[in-house]
């Protein structure tokens, strides 16, 4: 197909650009009702109103009508001025030819500014006087009155005012804002069964609950000491997809500070962290006072606030690094962000510097990258507790030996528990004889008999029948039907679950003659204790284990 040559087109007459016409040099420069409502503001706080008056009445670009007079009430000037301010905006001075009249909001605000000074005489007057003048309230009007009687103590005529409100549902009907305000002035009058009535209609009417009134519901609760129906809220809240917000967890814990309600605190804390929200410094306090009279640990309290990780905590040798606080809140907005490379990062860092870091925190790593398939970096961990002699929780130990169990990683299992049982911490009987157990189910005898001799400090009858049980694994019977001498031998008594191991391990090996005598025995042993209810914890808890073995 022929293409058209670029010479055979019509030629396109290029356009020229016309000229920007230049803007006059008396063009005046656009005034903003922000700016002109901060000048008056500075005027009716810099001059006495003798001064201000005229300054106002001169004032260019004031234009007075609703919305500027609103603004300017809004603003809190001083309140003798404000109500000046107030009368001349409808004098003949300021609106010569009578085009501004006061509404419902310049009302409502300078009501508002009444009721907060306490002139409550004065704030029933002007509402008088807007009701003379055919000026119908709105909500935020009601509201108002209803919330300042009410601070005063008259709740008898804020309920008035609550029901004239309610009477106009033609003209004025109460909103959310309203709603709360009622339900807030009936708990704190101690009426609770009237406020729980509003509350109910709020919810008939269709009004969604915010989290303010959500807010009010739980401290009424809270002063109840009703905590338990106060997390029942909070969990309706939060499926109602309204979250808790940072005022209403200060003012749980603090509530629950007062009451020594440890359980609750914990968990409003977790919530907290997960939410990355802090507390207030005094009510930090009030909780770290808490914690510590119940005998409580302040870590997790101290996680949640980094910015208060050092209140109330006297000098610490270990913690004398002066980028400690920096190096803390650095990793836990890492953990907080799963970023598990920059946490090995630093923790190598830290390693080198020999600087001593919290052990919960650490745990919290170590679980947290197990959870997550990033055991590399709960190893580093580890070894780095190691090193500098902090000893975590064993939760944290347990998540990790998991993960590499899981793994196939026996090698590296066996190298963890060497080095810290060599380090001295304590891993306890249970998780000792699971490791043991896991092991031989890998076929580990080896590394399994190698454990139990580290741990000499735990040599007893759960240990004992763990590892008769590996060798029972590996088919090595003869080993342990000789650990179960060395066992008694030590002065340590079978019980139902070493025999329970015992009697079906070799019954598998096909040693019927050995499984019928260790039978006997139990049986002895049985017909002995009959009588006897008292067990010992070792006993008990090598019994939950190991009866019912099935190999």
């Amino acid at each position: 197909m022929l293409r058209r040559a670029r010479h055979f087109l019509p030629a396109k007459s290029r356009r020229r650009r016309q000229p920007q016409p230049k803007a006059p040099a008396d063009t005046p420069t656009p005034t903003y009702t922000r700016d002109i409502v901060r000048r008056v503001n500075t005027i009716l706080r810099d001059h006495p109103w003798s001064e201000a008056r005229p300054l106002l009445l001169s004032l260019p670009g004031l234009i007075w009508d609703s919305h500027t007079v609103a603004r300017v009430l809004k603003t809190h000037p001083p309140l003798q001025k404000a109500f000046l301010f107030f009368r001349l905006a409808s004098s003949p001075a300021a609106n010569p030819r009578a085009t501004f009249r006061h509404d419902r909001y310049t009302y409502t605000s300078m009501l508002h500014l009444l009721g907060e000074a306490g002139r409550v005489p004065a704030m029933l007057r002007l509402l008088a006087e807007m009701l003379r003048a055919r000026v119908d309230p709105d909500a935020a009007t009601f509201t108002t009155v209803m919330h300042w009687l009410a601070r005063a103590g008259d709740v008898d005529a804020a309920m008035r005012v609550w029901e004239e409100m309610r009477s106009r549902r033609g003209r004025c009907r109460p909103t959310l804002v309203s709603y709360t305000a009622c339900v807030k002035i009936l708990f704190d009058a101690g009426r609770a069964a009237e406020g729980r009535r509003v509350f109910e209609e709020m919810v008939a009417e269709g009004l969604r609950p915010s989290c303010t009134t959500y807010t009010v519901l739980i401290e009424h609760l809270a002063d109840a000491g009703k905590f338990k129906a106060t997390l029942e809220i909070m969990s309706n809240m939060r499926d109602a997809g309204v979250e808790p917000d940072k005022p209403l967890c200060n003012i749980l814990v603090q509530k629950c500070s007062r009451a020594r309600e440890i359980s609750v605190l914990t968990l409003i804390l977790q919530y907290m962290k997960q939410k990355l929200i802090v507390l207030r410094r005094p009510i930090f306090l009030e909780a770290l006072e808490a914690l510590r009279a119940s005998g409580e640990s302040d870590s997790l309290l101290r996680e949640v606030n980094p910015h208060l990780a050092f209140e109330g905590i006297e000098y610490d040798p270990t913690f004398s690094h002066l980028g400690y606080i920096t190096d803390r809140s650095v990793i836990i907005y890492f953990l907080a962000a799963k970023n598990w490379s920059a946490i090995e990062h630093m923790i190598n860092e830290l390693n080198t510097r020999n600087v001593k870091f919290e052990s919960q925190i650490l745990s919290d790593i170590i679980q947290a990258s197990c959870a997550n398939c990033r055991p590399s970096c709960g190893l580093t961990v580890l070894y780095y507790s190691l090193k500098v002699g902090t000893e975590l929780d064993r939760s944290a130990y347990s998540c990790l030996l998991g993960q590499y169990i899981r793994n196939d990683s026996f090698d590296l299992v066996f190298k963890i528990v060497e080095g810290l049982i060599k380090s001295g911490c304590d891993l306890g009987s249970y998780l000792l004889s699971v490791l043991i157990l896991r092991l031989g189910c890998a076929g580990h005898s080896s590394y399994a008999t190698n454990i139990f001799r580290l741990s000499s400090a735990d040599q007893n009858v759960i240990t004992y029948t763990a590892l008769m049980s590996a060798y029972f694994q590996v088919g090595e019977v003869d080993k342990a039907l000789e650990l179960f001498s060395q066992m008694i031998t030590n002065g340590i008594s079978a019980c139902a679950g070493t025999y329970e191991v015992l009697i079906y391990s070799l019954q598998m090996a096909g040693r019927k003659r050995d499984s019928e005598h260790y039978r006997r025995e139990r049986m002895e042993m049985q017909w002995k204790h009959q009588y006897c209810d008292e067990h010992s914890l070792e006993d008990s808890l090598c019994n939950h284990l190991f009866c019912g073995f099935h190999g």
